[in-house]
């Protein structure tokens, strides 16, 4: 089966074109244990996959009280995760080929929940920053994921409608924030099983599918 109605095509970052959820939660156990809360908090990582590190540290200085500000735990999380990111290849197999000859065919956006420092170091690493149209970060806009604000931005700067893009998700916050911007979603089950995807109007399991679904 091929989509037709497609005009232009939004990617989420982390969890659809790298492997990076482990290596998040990597480097926020490494600041944990550095600000001495190993062990000594209840805030669960994986409740925040597909939202900003900005809501992760929010909600964890609240509740703990660090001696660190927000922007020093943010910034240290963030060293961390570059070093990470620059020292293994977490590239998913095949996503480059796709991106590459979906870039030929559509205008391609990228809406990460990310840093713009971080996506930076990504599309660095094999030069995939020529492929984007425009490339959106969680600092660009209001509200993060699962409010619709960074893809709505991203369909502007891409010179398409939002009724006319498809988005490229992973995690329940992108694909509810896909849905609220007036966009078509497909969920790739690289971070979650298909069964908590369902709200996405199509789901894929591999790259081979997702191309299929475009070209």
């Amino acid at each position: 089966m091929k989509i037709r109605n497609v005009a232009g095509i939004i990617f989420d970052m982390d969890g659809v074109i790298i492997n990076s959820e482990p290596v998040h939660k990597k480097a926020f156990e490494s600041v944990i244990r550095e600000i001495g809360f190993e062990g000594k908090h209840k805030l669960n990582f994986n409740e925040y996959i597909g939202k900003s590190d900005f809501e992760l540290w929010k909600d964890f200085a609240q509740k703990y009280k660090p001696h660190q500000t927000l922007e020093q735990l943010i910034e240290m999380k963030r060293t961390r995760l570059i070093d990470l990111l620059k020292n293994g290849d977490l590239f998913f197999p095949d996503v480059v080929p796709l991106i590459e000859k979906l870039s030929k065919r559509y205008p391609l956006g990228l809406a990460s929940g990310s840093e713009k420092k971080v996506i930076e170091a990504v599309l660095a690493l094999k030069n995939m920053r020529r492929f984007f149209k425009a490339v959106v970060s969680s600092g660009d806009v209001y509200k993060g994921k699962p409010a619709p604000d960074i893809f709505i931005l991203t369909a502007r700067l891409i010179g398409i409608n939002p009724s006319e893009c498809y988005v490229i998700e992973d995690s329940k916050p992108g694909i509810k924030a896909g849905l609220a911007a007036g966009m078509k979603v497909i969920a790739i089950t690289n971070t979650y099983p298909e069964t908590e995807l369902k709200e996405a109007n199509y789901i894929v399991s591999n790259y081979n599918e997702l191309e299929k679904l475009l070209l």
